[in-house]
C-alpha cells in the first residue's frame, strides 16, 4: 500500500536519540486518510511524537470494510525505494502486482512481504469478484544503510509458525517469538506477531528487553499491561521489558510490533525512505520520467504521478517530537 497524500510532507525518523529506555504508555491516536477510490485507514505511524517503532516506520490498520457492493482496494503503480512493505490481512484478498513480475493473491494470515532496495514499483487492488469484508494491516519497513540498495524482490509465505498458551494463539509474521522464526527475510533486529485471545483470557509475552515494542489493536477490547485499547489503537510500549501482561475483554486480536531502535536517521517522503535530499529528489525525477522502476504490467489504469517536493531542504534529523 502507497501514501497516497497529494501533499506529502516529509517526516524526519532514526536514531536512538529519542528512544524511550524505559517502559512507557503511551497510546497514539490515529489519523484518517483515504486512500484510492474509497479505501479509509487508520494511520498510526508516523505521528506527532512517534516515528519510529525499531524498524518499522510505518502502520495503516484498514477495516472491517463491507466492500460487497464496492470495488475495495485500489491502490494503481507506485514507486517504492528504502524499505520492505508487509500486507497483513485479518479478512478479504488483496491481489499484488509489481515490477519484477510477481503476481500474487494475498489471503488473511498470509504474509506478503515486498523489499523495494533500489527500486521497486507495484499495485495493490482487491480481486473481481471479492469477499464481503476486508480488514488488515499495512506496514513499512526501514532498510539499513547496508542493505537499501538490495535487488528488489517479493515474498509470500502461506505457512507461518505459530506459538500458543492457554487462550492466545500468534501468528510470527516476521523474526522470532519463543524459538518459533518466520521464514520472511528481515534486515534488521525486529519482531511482528499477530496474535488472537479468547474472551477473558490472561497471558504475559516473553520481550526481549533491548526491543522497543507497540500494540497495534485490530478488533475487540483488550488491556496490555492495564492499558485498556480498542481497534485502530497503537500503544507504545518504549524499552526495558522482559514480558507483556495481557488480558482480554472480549475475543481480541493484535500486532505486537517491535525491534532493536533504529540508529540511523531517516528522511521518509511519500513512498520513498533515503537519508539525503538528493536520494528523494533522484527517486520521484527516475520515477516521473519512466526510469529506475521497471513497469507493473496487468493493472487497469495509469501510475500515480508524485507530489511536488516542499520547498524547503529535507534534512534527516532523528526521532523528533
Amino acid at each position: 500500500m502507497s501514501n497516497l497524500e497529494r501533499e506529502a510532507v516529509p517526516t524526519l525518523c532514526g536514531g536512538r536519540g529519542d528512544v524511550v529506555g524505559e517502559p512507557v504508555r503511551e497510546l497514539l491516536p490515529p489519523r484518517r486518510v483515504t486512500l484510492g477510490e474509497s479505501t479509509e485507514v487508520r494511520r498510526l505511524l508516523p505521528s506527532l511524537g512517534r516515528r519510529m517503532i525499531g524498524a518499522w516506520a510505518f502502520v495503516d490498520h484498514y477495516g472491517p470494510d463491507d466492500i460487497a457492493d464496492e470495488p475495495g482496494m485500489q491502490v494503481p503503480p507506485h514507486p517504492h525505494i528504502g524499505l520492505q512493505t508487509v500486507s497483513w490481512l485479518h479478512q478479504g484478498e488483496v491481489l499484488h502486482r509489481d515490477s519484477t513480475g510477481s503476481l500474487q493473491t494475498i489471503r488473511p494470515r498470509e504474509l506478503g512481504l515486498m523489499t523495494s532496495g533500489r527500486a521497486i514499483s507495484h499495485s495493490e487492488e482487491s480481486p473481481r469478484p471479492h469477499a464481503r469484508l476486508l480488514h488488515g494491516a499495512q506496514l513499512w519497513v526501514a532498510l539499513p544503510d547496508a542493505h537499501r540498495h538490495v535487488d528488489p524482490r517479493f515474498e509470500h509465505h502461506a505457512d507461518l509458525p505459530v506459538v500458543t498458551a492457554p487462550g492466545l494463539s500468534g501468528t510470527v509474521v516476521l523474526g522470532e517469538v519463543d524459538g518459533a522464526r518466520s521464514p520472511g527475510t528481515t534486515y534488521s533486529p525486529l519482531v511482528g506477531l499477530d496474535v488472537g485471545l479468547a474472551a477473558g483470557a490472561e497471558a504475559r509475552l516473553p520481550l526481549e528487553p533491548d526491543f522497543e515494542y507497540g500494540v497495534l489493536t485490530m478488533s475487540g477490547e483488550l488491556h496490555a499491561d492495564g492499558v485498556p485499547l480498542l481497534p485502530g489503537s497503537l500503544l507504545y510500549l518504549g524499552c526495558g521489558r522482559r514480558e507483556l501482561p495481557l488480558r482480554a475483554t472480549s475475543d481480541a486480536t493484535f500486532m505486537l510490533l517491535g525491534g532493536e531502535p533504529f540508529e540511523e536517521k531517516l528522511i521518509m517522503w511519500w513512498n520513498f525512505v533515503g537519508r539525503t535530499q538528493e536520494d528523494i529528489s533522484r527517486a520521484r525525477e527516475d520515477w516521473m520520467n519512466g526510469s529506475r522502476f521497471g513497469e507493473v504490467h496487468g493493472y487497469d489504469g495509469d501510475p500515480l504521478p508524485a507530489p511536488q517536493l516542499p520547498p524547503l531542504p529535507l534534512k534527516a534529523r532523528g526521532r523528533v517530537r
